[in-house]
């Protein structure tokens, strides 16, 4: 009879789900989750130069930032199409993920390449420009990086001064534009690209003005708020479109180099040919993504050296092949020009030169004749050495034998001489 009650005590726990598994029984097998891949970095260790990629990204915007410590920043992220190229490219060129992405503002062509980029370099932070109606894939896009941890931040400029983000050493990013709550964005046609994230990057007495697809409205608003704008080099705004990129805003920059990001057959006809025409005036040199391919100046604080190479056309799956070093930018010369271009510093206007004083006349004409160009709206003349002087077209180029015979025709000296 006990036994009875036994069994049926036993058989009643059971029925109220009391029942345990033996203590030898093994624990039921779950199936492990795939491991995420491991991210891989193979760029060089840094070496107390500054470094900044423009990259080929076809038609859009990309730009990588590595700083002589080694901080790392990419300004947009180009096309959906990109996105293999910069998987691929960015660890070539990182030792660590990246510690800052910035998005200019929310155009395709600057962020769809964005999500291949940081899923294969990851990243800390991201600065975008907060702009009202924005697309509801570039609000995913931000909502995926917060969920994978991606701090989000605005460009807020709470006082006089444009926000700015240390690189290390005496290397600083300003945002330049928009100014928010001190300044009010731009309204009206274009108010998207008008209020673009605009940068100047400074390194030593050099800079790199990154203009994003900032339009002429833009300019002339930076131009009241009296900002620094001066620069060693120009990325050109809104891919060289004509509503940018104004012959009084290049007045105010004055730089030597100019990087134009665009792609063949670009649908909106840029780049302009009166923005081309517009950057021979303050004698820029000209590089372009679409004929020169992926551009690279490394500053060293007083000068930049630039040199290119070009992606092939021929897309292999799985990636882009990148070619050794091409000529860019050929002046039209007989002598055979190096694949590089050396961009020094110039002083703040007011401040004394670092250079040692100009030769006098006499010892100028020494050297041989002197160039211009029959359309220079300034009326300038240059040794034919001078980078602006490689900017000439043969057939507008004008040659005189001494400095007394260029200025007896009523030009004046450039800069460079």
């Amino acid at each position: 009879m006990s036994r009875i009650s036994t069994l049926a005590a036993l058989l009643s726990l059971c029925l109220l789900g009391a029942c345990e598994q033996p203590a030898s029984a093994p624990p039921p097998v779950e199936k492990a989750a795939p491991a995420a891949p491991a991210l891989r970095y193979f760029g060089p260790r840094p070496d107390g130069k500054l470094h900044v990629y423009f990259l080929d990204v076809d038609q859009g915007d990309a730009t990588l930032i590595v700083s002589p410590d080694g901080h790392t920043v990419l300004i947009d992220a180009g096309p959906p199409f990109a996105g293999t190229h910069l998987a691929n490219r960015l660890p070539e060129l990182l030792t660590h993920k990246l510690d800052l992405v910035i998005l200019t503002h929310p155009h395709l062509d600057h962020y769809g390449g964005l999500t291949a980029a940081v899923g294969a370099v990851g990243a800390r932070r991201l600065l975008e420009p907060q702009l009202p109606n924005t697309p509801s894939d570039y609000d995913a896009l931000l909502a995926s990086l917060a969920a994978k941890g991606v701090e989000i931040f605005s460009p807020e400029s709470p006082g006089p001064e444009p926000l700015k983000l240390p690189l290390g050493g005496d290397t600083e990013l300003s945002v330049l534009w928009p100014r928010v709550p001190t300044e009010k964005l731009l309204i009206g046609d274009g108010a998207v690209e008008s209020n673009s994230i605009v940068l100047r990057l400074t390194h030593g007495t050099t800079s790199v003005l990154l203009m994003g697809d900032a339009r002429e409205q833009t300019e002339r608003r930076l131009l009241e708020l009296e900002v620094p704008v001066r620069s060693t080099l120009l990325k050109v705004g809104a891919h060289g479109l004509g509503t940018a990129t104004s012959a009084a805003f290049l007045e105010a920059v004055q730089p030597q180099g100019a990087v134009l990001s665009t792609g063949r057959g670009n649908p909106e006809s840029a780049p302009s040919p009166d923005v081309l025409r517009r950057l021979e005036s303050p004698g820029a040199r000209l590089f372009r993504t679409d004929r020169d391919g992926e551009v690279h100046a490394v500053g060293d604080g007083q000068r930049f050296v630039l040199t290119t190479q070009r992606r092939s056309d021929k897309v292999p799956e799985g990636g882009l092949i990148l070619k050794g070093l091409v000529e860019a930018a050929k002046a039209p010369t007989k002598a055979k020009e190096p694949a590089h271009l050396d961009l020094e510093s110039k002083p703040e206007p007011g401040a004394k030169s670092p250079r040692a004083e100009r030769p006098t006349p006499a010892a100028q004409e020494k050297g041989g004749a002197f160039v211009a160009s029959k359309n220079s709206p300034k009326r300038l003349f240059h040794r034919p050495s001078c980078y602006a002087a490689k900017q000439i077209k043969n057939q507008n180029k004008l040659v005189f034998k001494s400095r007394a015979e260029a200025e007896g025709k009523r030009f004046n000296a450039h800069d460079c001489i």
